[in-house]
């Protein structure tokens, strides 16, 4: 740790290599760093042999394997077994609303009048140094119930309403590491820091308060993994002398293996699971990447990929399904619209896709969904309390859903164009400058976008270039074209921005690195591990 007086205080085998920031002093405390390096020595090798299983699983994708349902766990699919009861603060889940953990951001998405908050340590947050130590302390301060802001710029002061929304957390995936943090000279995993600190300073208050210490798992590709976090929890529970059970998890389903092992999944987290949550931009993300290599998979344009149609219609019943027949919820996706100033037809055509979106959730029998904007809240309530008059829909079996492996692997129909690569590549690279800059989830073209929209970005031009890929007017997606399109979308934003504020920005890192990934021979698994390096 930066701060030497600290030194002697550590835990033998932690080093703390970040520098001080303001939370520092409160939640990197000796014992809370005992905690981690606790759950480190106990999980991170099972961590690193459950990523060395995807990366030999996507070998054989690649030599033109596709998922399937798995032949050894036919007797938990067709088990007659049930999650354990759900905590009265979490029955009704109509509408969540995510964001990351700066504090403002809680403040305001706490007093949204959304049902759920999810605090994202994950792909709405850069994972700056600063960024994930203060966001632990927003959270614990949230607990202590001594959270408030005032705008250095404005002087509004904020502070948390009488009736807050109920707080989820999500902790960075297993596959993202906290170098600032090392345990026997190894790096922690994101996941077991997000997680742990959270738990450490606040489990206890929460329980103490009424409330649930209630997580989102993200990015799982297996029950395996969830049997990983469901070890995770119980010994947490157990060190922290809470109940076993006490912890509850949410986990998005959105990635193509995991929808294969839903029952599995919840199977495995059956004492602290709550459900399952379809997140539905990553879940396209890794379609493409999965499968890129297969030319049976080729993509069309991302905007004909649609949740009404072909793979992501498939999972989204099927996680109905799966998750009713166990007692579990099934929560819908993301709408990213956000309000429209100045262009009130605009502003109302947007509303009108958000509810069109959330009427389908709604009536295929979601238990909730999600916006990433407080105005968006009232469209999406008004929408599940106009549908759903119960505080959820678990009485919807869907029984009548018959979903195979083939509606699982269907693509969307659709061309390939021009608009569609100029679109992935303007989204991709300002998205991966903003990330650069600490932010990690940025309006851009009145859709408010985190990390799933620049991995797909990123994995449908690599796919397109990986097969030569035909757009609609005839020519052939090549790396000479990629490249000119991408200078050219680059001198138009200059343009757009400014030269000022655009040569203020880290749009060359954001440019070559979108530009390598694109290119790349080998798709890389995540953009994030290469971006990483470039903030920590």
């Amino acid at each position: 740790m930066s701060q030497s007086d600290q030194t002697h205080t550590m835990p033998a085998g932690v080093a703390v290599t970040g520098e001080a920031v303001t939370g520092t002093n409160e939640i990197l405390t000796p014992a809370a760093l005992a905690f981690l390096a606790d759950l480190h020595r106990r999980f991170d090798a099972t961590r690193r042999r459950l990523l060395a299983l995807r990366v030999e699983r996507q070998k054989a994708f690649d030599q033109g394997q596709t998922p399937d349902f798995l032949a050894e766990t036919k007797h938990i699919r067709d088990g007659d077994w049930s999650v354990a009861p759900i905590p009265r603060d979490l029955l009704d889940r109509r509408v969540e609303i995510t964001g990351p953990v700066d504090r403002k951001m809680i403040i305001n998405a706490l007093n949204s009048g959304a049902k759920m908050f999810m605090a994202d340590f994950e792909d709405a947050s850069s994972p700056t140094w600063a960024n994930m130590v203060e966001g632990q302390l927003n959270l614990r301060d949230r607990w202590q119930k001594t959270i408030d802001f005032t705008d250095p710029t404005s002087g509004k002061h904020y502070k948390l309403s009488e009736r807050p929304a109920t707080l989820i957390v999500r902790p960075r995936g297993w596959h993202l590491l906290e170098d600032h943090v090392t345990v026997d000279g190894e790096p922690m995993s994101g996941s077991l820091f997000d997680f742990g600190l959270y738990v450490f300073h606040n489990a206890k208050a929460i329980l103490t308060q009424g409330a649930t210490p209630a997580f989102y798992l993200p990015k799982m590709e297996s029950h395996l993994e969830a049997r990983l976090w469901n070890d995770v929890f119980t010994h947490a529970e157990e060190v922290l002398g809470v109940t076993k059970g006490s912890f509850k998890a949410t986990v998005l389903i959105e990635t193509l293996p995991a929808a294969f092992e839903m029952d599995e999944i919840l199977y495995e987290l059956r004492e602290h699971m709550a459900g399952l949550n379809c997140g539905r931009w990553d879940y396209i993300f890794s379609f493409i990447k999965r499968l890129g290599k297969n030319p049976a998979f080729l993509t069309p344009d991302r905007g004909a990929m649609v949740m009404g149609k072909a793979f992501l219609r498939a999972y989204s019943l099927l996680l109905i399904k799966t998750c009713h027949r166990r007692g579990a919820f099934a929560m819908g996706g993301m709408a990213a619209q956000i309000p429209v100033k100045n262009d009130p037809a605009a502003n109302e055509a947007a509303f009108a896709k958000v509810k069109a979106d959330k009427e389908r959730e709604a009536g295929d029998g979601h238990d909730g969904t999600w916006v990433a904007h407080p105005d968006l809240v009232p469209v999406a309530m008004e929408v599940f309390d106009r549908l759903m008059p119960g505080p959820n829909q678990l009485d919807k079996r869907r029984e009548d859903v018959q979903v195979t492996r083939e509606n699982l692997l269907e693509v969307h129909e659709g061309t390939r164009t021009e608009a569609g690569l100029r679109e992935n590549i303007r989204v991709g690279v300002q998205y991966i400058e903003a990330w650069l800059r600490g932010r990690g989830a940025v309006p851009l073209y009145n859709l408010m976008e985190d990390a799933a929209t620049a991995e797909i970005s990123r994995a449908q031009i690599w796919q397109w270039l990986y097969h030569g890929a035909a757009l609609d007017d005839g020519r052939t997606v090549t790396p000479e074209l990629f490249k000119a399109l991408l200078d050219d979308e680059m001198a138009t934003l200059r343009g757009v921005l400014g030269a000022a504020v655009y040569d203020k920005g880290r749009f060359p890192e954001a440019i070559k690195l979108f530009a390598d990934m694109s290119l790349a021979k080998e798709f890389e698994e995540f953009l994030t591990l290469p971006a990483y390096k470039l903030i920590a």
